[in-house]
């Protein structure tokens, strides 16, 4: 339920003549074609991909496509893992909601449901960034919404990928994400051959909007390694879901 502001705080901060792409994760029910598309997006050559929880699915699998055109990889708030059975139990539950509700009122309350799940007890009273999440789940609206739950019931376990990615990656997390726990973050960047792991303190699941100068920071100093390898590489950046 995040759209393309979710990444506002990097756009922000990046230098000109940099190509940056965001590409939407609530246009298609599956990862595959959602990766597709992001491919598509970029101009030839090799390009840098980012993915933010549902996008860092979504940055694995454009990885499995894209093959030698990637140059690096960033994950945030993410995991390589497919669903757990009580996680797909709990998506399908959500759709369900959704969609026997028939309307905006159902949608509203599956939406005004993640805030305690998804952002560190102290940024709960935070009314700018409550105000910021829900205008973006207004945004991708319901259908967007479903769309997105079944791309994530559908995804593969990439585990077996990450070994594979000999570029440079980061792997950031908050260290109280209780959506996809630092321990998922610990085991990608083990996994990575060329990865550094940041731990964000004082933040949930959102990290890239609870703590935006920390992730800034951190992806800055990775597109610089990424750089020493392809001068000026473009980046495709995927928002996602925030289950």
């Amino acid at each position: 339920m995040n759209d393309a502001r979710i990444w506002h705080p990097l756009l922000n901060a990046m230098n000109q003549g940099r190509h940056m792409q965001v590409a939407p994760t609530h246009l298609h029910d599956s990862i595959g074609a959602t990766a597709r598309d992001a491919i598509a997006s970029m101009p030839p050559g090799p390009f840098a991909v980012a993915g933010f929880s549902l996008g860092g699915y979504v940055a694995l699998e454009v990885c499995r496509q894209a093959g030698s055109r990637i140059a690096g990889i960033g994950l945030v708030d993410t995991g390589a893992r497919a669903d757990s059975e009580e996680a797909r139990q709990a998506r399908r539950r959500m759709i369900q909601t959704v969609e026997r509700g028939g309307g905006a009122d159902a949608f509203r309350q599956v939406a005004e449901g993640f805030a305690s799940r998804i952002l560190h007890p102290s940024r709960l009273q935070d009314v700018e960034l409550t105000a910021l999440l829900f205008s973006m789940a207004s945004n991708v609206g319901s259908d967007g919404f479903v769309r997105q739950q079944l791309a994530a019931l559908g995804r593969r376990d990439n585990r077996d990928l990450l070994p594979n990615l000999e570029v440079p990656a980061v792997v950031v997390c908050g260290r109280d994400d209780q959506v996809t726990p630092l321990g998922l973050s610990q085991e990608m960047a083990a996994l990575l051959p060329d990865a550094e792991l940041v731990v964000v303190n004082d933040s949930g699941h959102m990290s890239i909007l609870e703590q935006p100068a920390d992730v800034v920071q951190a992806r800055l100093d990775w597109m610089q390694r990424v750089d020493t390898g392809a001068s000026r590489t473009p980046s495709t950046l995927l928002p996602t879901p925030r289950a």
